[in-house]
């Protein structure tokens, strides 16, 4: 079963995977009691966004972890919270993202480099 770093990592490739945009992974320990990790990503279109959300949601359940325990939003709306408890995962267009800025919000959270991309 994934947990913590894991479970983000496999969270942001997933999305990643369906082309979401600028995929983040906050390290939010010590800084927040909601959750460990935070993955943020954008879509850019709302079938974008509802594919991202359900690649997400099914790539971790085929690697046996359990399913988000609260989904919060839907596409239409253009941003959507999974809540694995350890890990919430953000996905929004990127209009949204733009506008909520939460990578500011949590400008004191250490970024975790996950892919090759990230050290361009």
């Amino acid at each position: 079963m994934l947990k913590g770093q894991d479970l983000a990592l496999a969270c942001a490739k997933a999305a990643d995977d369906l082309k979401a945009e600028d995929v983040r992974i906050f390290d939010l320990r010590g800084i927040s009691t909601l959750t460990d990790f935070m993955v943020v990503c954008s879509g850019n279109s709302l079938p974008h966004l509802k594919a991202i959300v359900r690649e997400v949601e099914g790539s971790v359940r085929e690697k046996g972890s359990d399913p988000a325990l609260h989904t919060e939003g839907k596409a239409a709306s253009r941003w959507v919270v999974l809540d694995f408890v350890d890990v919430m995962v953000h996905v929004l267009d990127e209009e949204f993202r733009e506008h909520y800025a939460l990578e500011s919000l949590w400008g004191d959270a250490k970024e975790l480099v996950w892919n090759d991309r990230d050290e361009d």
